[in-house]
């Protein structure tokens, strides 16, 4: 059984999960044990004709757990704005981070027949059963960040993509500037479909593209203090390390602390981390001209966006109503992408 997404374990260190998040975004450390989502089937087994129409929908819950992440507020703010412009009210759920409390927030909510939810799930498979109440209630239901047997439609943020971009880059930068040698760490994540298709994407095309560079390391980690503590114990025994790439911007966010910490120039022109997300500390880093050099950056605005139109699209009826978030990579030069990410995160 894998873990809660983007929430490892019970430690108050995880429960800080990612500390901007520009994503995940996703894209992004909470405890609570779990399951993964079970990916797949995108709209296996739809509401049916769900009982609200696309004219009639007023109504849209996001249940979002992670609501101590600046990304939170982001999102709410934006989705609010949204969905206004469909005469659509916006309701949240307080989670604190909590499985339990999303659990019961989202029974609430399939009783009092919300009728459309939007759920970030923190433990993937025992939410299929309330999933599938609401299915049975004629409610919509959209799974946020990965899949259910159980849904009207998902949004996914172009995991495998993601992953695939960082490593491409920093295994390109690693042949320009290191001759194809050196030392390389990854963060991972193995917990849920968003961890696992983001790490074998930056994994899998690293490994191929830059191959004289010895994979050191491979390390469970999303959030900042895990990637700062994870990193630090790598560098003890490679304090050589060149490359640190993570699975969300947090983790990444974290080695770039710890190869500060422990001695390494923000500028040191022989070293790469790089992120996934769009996290904002990650992307004022990378315009700064420091070695966090690249980030698969998902838009606020996007995720936003879906939000609201996919369960609009489920109650009107139409085909394929899931979409996935597009990502974007972004390095030093792209300073009017990164300002218009963090102008949309402020």
């Amino acid at each position: 059984m894998s873990r809660s997404p983007y929430a490892l374990d019970s430690t108050p260190s995880r429960r800080r999960f990612l500390a901007w998040s520009a994503g995940a975004v996703a894209t992004g450390a909470i405890g609570v044990a779990g399951c993964s989502a079970p990916g797949g089937a995108s709209t296996a087994e739809a509401a049916g004709t769900p009982s609200a129409k696309a004219g009639d929908l007023r109504q849209i819950g996001l249940d979002y757990p992670f609501t101590q992440l600046p990304l939170y507020a982001t999102l709410v703010k934006l989705s609010t704005a949204a969905a206004k412009k469909h005469g659509v009210s916006l309701l949240t759920t307080s989670d604190a981070s909590s499985a339990d409390t999303q659990a019961t927030n989202l029974t609430t909510w399939v009783t009092r027949k919300i009728p459309a939810i939007v759920s970030f799930p923190m433990v993937f498979e025992a939410t299929e059963a309330t999933a599938k109440r609401a299915l049975d209630a004629g409610l919509i239901w959209v799974t946020y960040g990965g899949s259910l047997e159980h849904q009207s439609a998902d949004i996914q943020f172009s995991f495998l993509e993601g992953g695939r971009l960082l490593g491409e880059a920093a295994a390109k930068w690693a042949e320009e500037t290191l001759g194809g040698k050196g030392k390389i760490a990854f963060l991972t994540d193995s917990t849920i479909q968003l961890g696992r298709e983001r790490t074998k994407g930056m994994v899998d095309a690293f490994t191929k593209a830059a191959p004289g560079v010895d994979v050191v390391a491979q390390e469970q980690a999303i959030d900042p203090d895990t990637g700062l503590s994870k990193t630090k114990a790598i560098l003890a025994k490679h304090p050589d390390l060149n490359l640190v790439l993570g699975v969300t911007d947090a983790a990444a966010y974290g080695g770039f602390k710890a190869l500060q910490q422990t001695g390494r120039k923000a500028t040191d022109a022989k070293t790469f981390v790089g992120g996934q997300d769009g996290a904002a500390p990650s992307l004022l880093a990378i315009k700064q001209g420091t070695f966090y050099r690249a980030s698969a950056a998902l838009a606020p605005q996007d995720i936003a966006n879906a939000i609201v139109d996919v369960p609009l699209a489920v109650a009107a009826g139409k085909a394929n109503p899931g979409v996935q978030v597009p990502i974007t990579l972004v390095g030093p030069t792209d300073t009017a992408r990164i300002d218009a990410l963090l102008a949309q995160n402020s």
